[in-house]
């Protein structure tokens, strides 16, 4: 019986013998492992990407948004605020207005609030400090706001002017101080419902009211207590808010007997988990297309070796090998050049994929299960691909073997 360590010797001997044959074998395996192992981290790339955009959008956070024009008002903010489990809620108005700075203007998202929104909505200041509810014509403003927009920045105590156009094509204008500069996200939040902070400018829910000679809001953004709790917090307000507009319990799960939609982080993070989840399934199935051709390619040559070494392989049971040899032979010669296009697959995969997220500002993310799963993906493939071949030269009968020109 050939010992392994004997095997080894004679299996690198002829991969060493026939260069240019085991390159091309080992190309196979490497751009299969390559693109199994980027694909899985670029998956989890993408997963850990989505959650950093809801957090972003806050800790534990709900929105309600209206879906009719005029229905929230003071009551409705009572009835939330009031909800068991509501730690903090701050309603929103949100209007495009024409902001003036240097008798440059733009128009922009200006959006009204209480000084609950900073918790509601995790906002964080670079400069300043967040409006209170004692703030009038005071406003907030993002990053690009004070950088980007405007051919000079805006720093904190400069003023504004916010004009807003009113119906009968009236149009009001007042001046607002800038009280802060909020701190650009890390990553861009694409929340539904959630204001665009780093483009956006906001100011007291109350002064916004005022100008556009309105007392309703547009909508309300919550958080709950603990993460634990915002789905029952959120069902809880769903179902004030339901009897509040004359909705019967029975209907209360279809939307569209709502003037109002409700969601809440738990919601958004189930969905994007199930899409992140999506997306890697089809980038892993997309890689293993790459790695059943680079199987193929090793079959393919594995058996052309066997077809070059027949008079070899007859010399070899002559000698007294036997079947199992020769099948162990071939087989190991197989798994070793798995074993090494799958270790420079998995180096040129965390290496794509590093590529790859650093293009696309994503969070780079591998872990050493990747490793395992490149060197065991590889191993497999070696086995697998090798068994027919392997087996084909086993079978092989000596004395014709010996013939073969």
């Amino acid at each position: 019986m050939l010992k392994l360590k004997q095997a080894l010797r004679i299996s690198l001997g002829s991969i060493w013998s026939a260069k240019l044959r085991s390159s091309l074998t080992t190309l196979g395996i490497i751009i299969g492992i390559a693109a199994v192992v980027a694909n899985v981290s670029l998956g989890e790339s993408f997963n850990v990407y989505f959650a950093q955009q809801i957090n972003a959008q806050g800790s534990n956070f709900i929105i309600i948004y209206s879906q009719e024009p005029n229905i929230f008002y003071n009551n409705e903010l009572q009835i939330i605020d009031k909800t068991p489990g509501v730690a903090a809620v701050s309603p929103i108005k949100q209007q495009l207005g024409g902001v003036t700075y240097f008798s440059q203007t733009k128009n922009l998202d200006i959006y009204g609030v209480t000084e609950g929104y900073k918790d509601t909505s995790n906002i964080i200041m670079k400069n300043g400090s967040f409006i209170t509810d004692q703030d009038a014509f005071s406003a907030v403003i993002g990053s690009k706001v004070a950088n980007e927009k405007f051919k000079r920045k805006i720093s904190a105590r400069s003023s504004i002017d916010i004009t807003f156009r009113l119906v009968g094509n009236r149009t009001v204008t007042r001046t607002f101080k800038v009280k802060g500069i909020i701190k650009p996200l890390a990553v861009p939040s694409f929340a539904g419902g959630a204001p665009d902070r780093d483009s956006s400018v906001f100011i007291p829910v109350s002064t916004i009211n005022q100008m556009l000679e309105k007392d309703d809001f547009s909508g309300f953004v919550t958080m709950s207590d603990t993460l634990e709790d915002v789905v029952n917090v959120s069902d809880s307000i769903d179902k004030r808010l339901a009897r509040n507009f004359g909705v019967s319990s029975r209907d209360l799960d279809e939307e569209d007997s709502k003037p109002y939609r409700i969601f809440n982080q738990a919601d958004i993070l189930k969905q994007l988990n199930q899409l992140a989840n999506a997306l890697g399934s089809f980038l892993v199935a997309v890689a293993l297309i790459s790695l059943i051709v680079g199987s193929i390619g090793i079959t393919n040559i594995m058996l052309v070796t066997v077809t070059e070494r027949t008079r070899e392989i007859g010399i070899m049971k002559a000698l007294g090998f036997s079947s199992i040899d020769v099948l162990l032979l071939f087989l190991v010669e197989s798994v070793i050049v798995s074993l090494f296009g799958g270790l420079l697959g998995l180096g040129l995969g965390i290496g794509g994929a590093y590529v790859v997220t650093t293009f696309l500002k994503l969070p780079f993310f591998y872990s050493s299960y990747l490793f395992v799963l490149g060197f065991a993906v590889a191993i497999i493939v070696g086995v697998l691909a090798g068994v027919y071949p392997a087996s084909k030269a086993a079978k092989l009968v000596p004395v014709e073997a010996l013939r073969y020109q």
